[in-house]
């Protein structure tokens, strides 16, 4: 089997590479290559910035007659990406760079003028070391002194170092993690207390409304308590005698005001009063019915109820009647 990628070459035994025609070319002719722009630039025509590393299918050609140390000198050939003006630039061998040359300005680059400020400040130096051995004496002497500050520097910075070497960097991280260990747990501490006041606060809050509660409901029942004491202080025959009233419509108490108030200005009329003997009575029948209706007055249990005036004749004067009131009151007393 044939190889697919052909190493070996078939040469028959008559070849003779001096027959072949040589194509002449010419020095200066131009190819196509594919290149990235080796440094940042702006279109003069149009002022568009052309940064490092953009992609160009450029013409490349060598230079004629110019040659670095038996380098030679190439040319590229690229157009501007917005207004298609050409730009040249050319390979700088002593430099190690590119150059520009047509259609572009090189953007700024501090790195290349340090270099370029050095040298010419190292060229001046020495064309003036030169002609001068004076100068020559001052450069030296200004050069050992300077090297001297620079290793007294040195020294200074290795003590420096020497100094922090003994320096316990373990300790201080351990003594650094304590004091975070102890602010957390001074922050911990302070969220329990916090939140412990705040469980208080409420709790005391829950135990005023609680006690304000109760106190409403003591309140009530204290009210409650003392009707019930009122009403079972009270004689339980005077609730049927005042509904008795109300069913008669007639006033249940004025007797007893109006006893009260007699007994208060003048007294009881008795048997063993002073005033008795002043009382004539009437004959016993008379008597006897003002005491029956004395007491059917006076007793509540008793349905038909009637006022005295009416047993009383009419003839009777108003100190018997008087005396009646006084003898029922009496007889009621005994």
């Amino acid at each position: 089997m044939s190889e697919r990628k052909v190493l070996n070459k078939y040469y028959p035994p008559d070849f003779d590479p001096a027959k072949i025609p040589k194509l002449k070319l010419p020095k200066d002719r131009q190819y196509v290559v594919r290149l990235m722009a080796p440094f940042n630039m702006r279109c003069k025509t149009c002022g568009e910035y052309i940064y490092k590393g953009k992609k160009f299918n450029a013409r490349k050609e060598t230079v004629q007659n110019q040659l670095y140390m038996g380098l030679p000198i190439f040319r590229f050939y690229i157009k501007c990406t917005r207004c298609l003006a050409e730009i040249t630039f050319k390979t700088d061998p002593e430099n190690t760079d590119y150059a520009v040359e047509h259609g572009a300005t090189r953007n700024f680059q501090a790195e290349k003028l340090i270099e370029e400020e050095e040298k010419r400040i190292q060229q001046e130096r020495e064309d003036e070391e030169l002609n001068n051995p004076m100068k020559v004496l001052e450069n030296r002497t200004r050069d050992s002194k300077m090297e001297m500050e620079v290793l007294e520097n040195l020294q200074e910075l290795k003590e420096l170092n020497q100094r922090q070497a003994q320096v316990d960097f373990e300790g201080m991280l351990g003594q650094y993690r304590e004091l975070e260990k102890r602010e957390r747990e001074r922050e911990k501490e302070e969220d329990e207390r916090e939140t412990k006041d705040m469980l208080e606060r409420a709790l005391v809050k829950r135990l005023r409304d609680s006690d304000s509660e109760n106190e409403e409901e003591t309140d009530r029942h204290g009210t409650d308590v003392r009707s019930q004491k009122t009403s079972t202080s009270e004689n339980p025959t005077d609730i049927l005698t005042a509904e008795k009233a109300t069913e008669m419509n007639r006033p249940v108490s004025v007797k007893k005001a109006k006893v009260e108030t007699w007994e208060k200005s003048v007294g009881t009329l008795g048997t063993g009063n002073a005033l008795g003997s002043l009382i004539v009575r009437k004959k016993s029948v008379v008597t006897g019915q003002i005491k029956t209706s004395a007491t059917s007055i006076s007793d509540p249990k008793t349905d038909n109820l009637s006022t005295p005036s009416a047993a009383v004749p009419n003839g009777s004067s108003s100190l018997s009647l008087l005396g009646a009131y006084s003898d029922s009151e009496s007889n009621d007393s005994e």
